[in-house]
């Protein structure tokens, strides 16, 4: 009886783990796959340098461009502009579009600059 119900309790924790993995992960998609995703994804694109990008005392609005297509999106970040935003190479985005605005709300934004170990030969 006890090893049934400790099998039982392992069957219960690897399908509890494993409902909350499949959860947490947020694929990467494309700008266009980023406006009619239901769940968080996560967008990665360029600084689109024809949007100013503005910060108002609880938001951070900036557009990104997708280097593939073109494509442009307006982000409303939930904070204040990172540290190395005006230095970004890529920029990835997480969170979910809203048609009701037409931008996508980020949660958490990443900044990927260029290294500063690029282009150096190996001593």
């Amino acid at each position: 009886m006890r090893k049934i119900f400790l099998i039982a309790l392992l069957i219960g924790f690897v399908a509890y783990a494993g409902l909350n993995l499949a959860e947490s992960v947020t694929p990467y998609v494309s700008i266009a796959e980023a406006r009619v995703a239901t769940n968080s994804v996560q967008v990665k694109g360029l600084l689109d340098k024809n949007f100013s990008p503005v910060q108002t005392c609880d938001e951070f609005t900036f557009g990104l461009r997708d280097e593939n297509s073109g494509e442009t999106l307006r982000v409303k970040f939930d904070g204040v502009k990172p540290d190395q935003f005006d230095d970004a190479y890529h920029i990835v985005a997480v969170g979910k579009f809203d048609s009701s605005d037409d931008s996508f709300h980020a949660k958490k934004l990443l900044i990927k600059c260029p290294s500063k170990y690029e282009g150096q030969q190996p001593k």
